[in-house]
């Protein structure tokens, strides 16, 4: 079952398929209890958090997000994390209020963020590496026990529109746009 969760990769590890906590290291050196569904570090706050969005919200059975350790210098990614669920994207896709230094979803459609928002409650223990007060927040959440969340929501990478240029002189037009989906979107001259 945990094969068909995680799609879009990334530098993790799986433990309890049913688990219904996921942890994200920051700068940290700890490995959390078998009880969590996953865990794995956090680097960018564009890429890393969107693999991080993804895949949580793919395991309907997770339902708490705990991030820990000192934030990434310059990336700020686990900040950026914390304003994406609070705050979510603005029409530039850029998380809103986010500290980072390019904070920008561009693969994850805003239902997807929303299912993010949604499923987890984020716990934020920022700066925190002690062990022991962060095994204890994880047991707190593993025996609340929560119900799954539904579904899994796969989320589909958005794929930018490609531009293909005609050259063929019997071509009535010499630009045409084609969307992900590989439809005509535009012509132009």
């Amino acid at each position: 079952m945990a094969e068909e969760y995680y799609l879009w990769g990334g530098e993790f590890t799986v433990c309890s398929p049913n688990g219904c906590v996921a942890v994200v290291l920051l700068n940290i050196q700890y490995t959390p209890p078998e009880s969590v569904a996953i865990y794995g570090r956090l680097k960018t706050e564009n890429i890393g958090i969107e693999k991080i969005v993804a895949n949580t919200i793919s395991n309907p059975h997770i339902r708490f997000l705990v991030v820990c350790g000192d934030d990434i210098r310059g990336h700020r990614s686990g900040s950026s994390l914390l304003a994406l669920h609070k705050n979510g994207i603005d029409s530039n896709h850029r998380i809103i209020d986010a500290p980072g230094a390019i904070p920008y979803i561009e693969n994850l459609k805003e239902g997807a963020i929303k299912r993010f928002q949604g499923q987890l409650d984020v716990f934020d223990l920022l700066g925190e590496k002690e062990k022991e007060k962060i095994d204890k927040i994880i047991a707190n959440c593993t025996r609340e026990s929560p119900p799954s969340f539904g579904e899994p929501y796969i989320a589909i990478r958005i794929k930018p529109e490609t531009t293909v240029s005609l050259t063929d002189k019997r071509a009535l037009h010499s630009k045409i746009v084609i969307n992900y989906m590989g439809k005509v979107e535009k012509r132009g001259k």
